[in-house]
């Protein structure tokens, strides 16, 4: 086992508990604290969307780190940079406990210092490894996702408390000196690692492939796609033109789709005039990443479902009853923002359990669980979360009183979808692309959580158009309770879609093929 390993791992665990420590209370903070000067009636919408709008930042900013990384500094000097920013804006945090702008300007800091080191080091720990000890690289990568989880479900356990029992800077502090001393422990292993140097440009990369196609010329022939992918561009400056009216997150995000969406099918109109100019390899390259981009495109309502578990679903859980509990003569009551541990413990169980139980069940019933079958139901399920947290929210609506127990059965519904569509969706697309190309998925993957956060800041705004707050009333369903049941019908057509989709795409091989010695 490399000696460097032990210092990546713990700097991971400390890291995952800054991380989850903040983001999980954050909503209750702010609804209860840093908001108060917003009315009763919109503290918890404007909570909701502060909330996702740092969300969209912290998996935007990938895109920037991997390619500083990439191009620049490499991954140790680029992770160790941000991981600085990451702690002063949890210091901001502590700091500004009741400062609008300071709280904010923390948020924006761990957005950018999060994000940016986000892609980088589940690839630093690769680096580490070469053939001579290679096999040992997946009992490393299986330790690293339970630290992940570890420090997920320890954070979201303790956290809440900290903040009911001695305040939010208290609160905010002990993540910041979490992640204070990941860096620490990442910098001492500094001489032991095995530092892989920046590439050079590859003429042959995803963007200058697309360009190559998009610009070129063909006797005789128009250039649809680049037509196409002027729209796009014409899309994306009317959104930005928007901005007084839906906010700077929404317009930039909006006129990013809109680049992405066309300027993707103006690439694959054209694609074939990159050959020649570019590698075979570099063009089939380009095509499955357009293909995967699709899939990636219908899993973004799985995350706006997901993410809102820190949001929407503890904004319900503050207006439950929280029975007493007892644990091994240990009574107590679960605070809201405590059931975020629920999803963590349930990865850990949840994983061995569809590799023991659910895929062999579905082997022996004549139906193999594909990667695209994996995370098809993996939407599906989170959709049939969704109902069941909103037929909860009628009742609650109703006037009957509801424990926060009964918000286990969306937990485990909608953890059973992340494992089948999280854990399955990198399988898939690192299966799919070619190994040039690779990097690009991550981003593009992170993207997609992006764009997934951007639909419910959408539908946010969109309830509080007068003419859309007229029908939800006409329709009898309190404004939350309506959202719940369109973030599930939104779940479950794209899970129908994506179906039908699955059905259609050709698997391709493109694991690495290590030539055996002789």
């Amino acid at each position: 086992m490399p000696r460097q390993i032990p210092y990546i791992i713990a700097n991971e665990g400390c890291e995952r508990f800054s991380f989850y420590g903040m983001r999980n209370i954050l909503t209750p903070f702010l609804i209860s604290t840093l908001l108060l000067f917003v009315p009763m009636a919109d503290r918890a919408s404007e909570a909701k969307h502060v909330f996702h709008t740092f969300v969209i930042g912290v998996y935007f900013f990938p895109l920037l780190g991997g390619w500083l990384a990439d191009r620049f500094f490499g991954k140790y000097q680029t992770v160790f940079w941000f991981s600085l920013i990451y702690v002063a804006g949890h210091a901001c945090l502590a700091i500004f406990e009741d400062n609008l702008k300071g709280f904010y300007f923390g948020l924006a800091l761990i957005a950018f210092g999060s994000g940016g080191i986000k892609p980088l080091v589940v690839a630093f720990v690769g680096d580490q490894f070469d053939q001579t000890n290679k096999n040992r690289a997946k009992l490393v990568f299986d330790a690293f996702y339970w630290i992940i989880n570890f420090g997920s479900f320890f954070a979201s356990l303790l956290m809440p408390l900290f903040l009911r029992d001695y305040g939010p800077a208290v609160a905010f502090g002990i993540p910041g000196i979490l992640m204070a001393i990941a860096t620490l422990i990442f910098w001492m292993g500094k001489k032991k690692y095995v530092h892989v140097p920046p590439a050079a440009p590859n003429p042959d990369s995803f963007s200058s492939v697309a360009r190559t196609a998009l610009l070129a010329r063909a006797p005789g022939q128009a250039r649809p796609g680049l037509v196409v992918a002027g729209v796009g561009a014409v899309a994306a400056v009317l959104a930005l033109a928007m901005t007084p009216q839906w906010g700077f997150v929404i317009a930039a995000c909006t006129a990013l789709v809109a680049l992405l969406a066309f300027g993707g099918i103006g690439v694959s109109l054209q694609l074939e005039r990159a050959r020649g100019l570019h590698t075979d390899e570099a063009v089939e390259g380009v095509r499955s990443v357009l293909r995967i981009l699709i899939v990636f495109a219908m899993i973004t309502p799985f995350w706006s479902l997901f993410d809102q578990k820190a949001s929407t679903w503890i904004v319900q859980a503050n207006a439950m009853h929280s029975p007493l509990l007892s644990l091994f003569g240990w009574e107590f009551t679960l605070l809201p923002a405590q059931m975020q541990a629920i999803n963590p413990i349930l990865v850990m169980l949840l994983i061995p359990f569809n590799n023991v139980a659910l895929f062999p069940l579905m082997r022996a019933l004549g139906v193999t669980p594909t990667p695209l079958r994996r995370m098809g139901m993996g939407i599906a399920l989170s959709g049939a979360a969704w109902i069941a947290i909103g037929l909860i929210q009628l009742r609650m609506d109703g006037g009957d009183t509801v424990s926060i127990l009964w918000q286990l059965l969306p937990y485990a519904l909608l953890t059973l979808g992340e494992v089948l569509v999280s854990a399955t969706g990198l399988e898939f697309a690192y299966s799919q692309a070619p190994a040039p190309m690779k990097g690009i998925i991550l981003s593009f993957w992170y993207l997609a959580v992006t764009v997934g956060n951007l639909w419910v800041l959408i539908v946010n705004s969109g309830v509080k158009n007068d003419v859309v707050g007229g029908w939800i009333a006409s329709s009898g369903m309190g404004v939350i309770a309506f959202q719940m049941f369109f973030f599930a019908a939104f779940a479950l057509l794209i899970a129908a879609l994506f179906a039908l989709y699955a059905m259609r795409y050709k698997m391709v091989d493109n694991y690495r093929k290590d030539v055996q010695p002789k």
